[in-house]
């Protein structure tokens, strides 16, 4: 997970400028009480700075340097932030304080970034040790319906484009992906292809692995792992789940 970050951290917040729909209700739990907030996988601080700047402290992890690199420099330029944010190197499968959170996030997608259950089950494990016996661990996921209905045509995808306001230069972000069904992984092959002024194209590519769950699957995990699922929603409204959905937002509390 850390090299494929060091690969496209240069282009991740231009690639999640507009990834703002969930951050609401990150707040919105967080609020009254409800913090502070553990992060897994903060990367470049798109969650923990807008929790920061509704005055909710915040601790966050992650083992990429280039990512937290771009997580300090942008506390440098809003030092008054400080007093709300914490980060640290580290992985969140063993990481240890004395600190107890309220609310601990595997925000969008971070669950699918450990592939395999030995992993998941570590983590879980020690997310519920670092929560309050009252806190809320909230997982976000896609429903992997869509996945799994689509066709497996291999082939390439464009998925988005945005400026690279440092070159002024347009970023399009293409995809090819396979998915393993049976094993439920998908390996996908990024291609960020920046176009310079005179026609020349630039091309990185960053293979990923990411891995589907199900809801019953997810279940099952939290309940190993010391957790009583308070409800699985199909959107950041609190929205039914259903095989429609979008997502599969998890709300899971520690067992007494």
């Amino acid at each position: 997970m850390s090299a494929y970050y060091a690969l496209i951290a240069h282009y991740y917040d231009l690639d999640t400028a507009n990834k703002t729909d969930d951050l609401a209700l990150y707040e919105r739990l967080a609020s009254g009480g409800g913090g502070p907030v553990f992060e897994v996988g903060c990367g470049t601080g798109r969650v923990l700075l807008h929790l920061a700047q509704q005055e909710i402290a915040c601790l966050g992890v992650d083992t990429s340097p280039p990512m937290l690199e771009r997580l300090e420099r942008k506390l440098k330029a809003m030092p008054h932030l400080r007093e709300w944010v914490r980060y640290a190197r580290a992985d969140a499968i063993t990481y240890q304080t004395d600190e107890r959170f309220g609310l601990a996030l595997l925000s969008f997608n971070m669950l699918m970034h450990f592939p395999q259950q030995e992993q998941q089950l570590a983590l879980l494990r020690n997310l519920r040790a670092l929560l309050r016996p009252s806190g809320l661990l909230l997982i976000d996921l896609p429903n992997p319906s869509a996945a799994y209905s689509a066709s497996d045509d291999e082939h390439i995808t464009l998925e988005r484009t945005f400026l690279n306001p440092d070159t002024n230069n347009l970023v399009m972000l293409q995809s090819v992906s396979v998915l393993n069904r049976a094993e439920q992984i998908m390996r996908i092959q990024w291609m960020y292809d920046e176009v310079a002024a005179d026609g020349t194209i630039k091309r990185l590519i960053a293979p990923h692995v990411l891995r589907y769950f199900f809801a019953s699957e997810i279940r099952l995990l939290l309940r190993v792992a010391g957790y009583d699922v308070q409800a699985i929603y199909g959107g950041y409204e609190e929205e039914d789940y259903d095989d429609a959905s979008e997502r599969m937002v998890v709300y899971a509390r520690p067992m007494a």
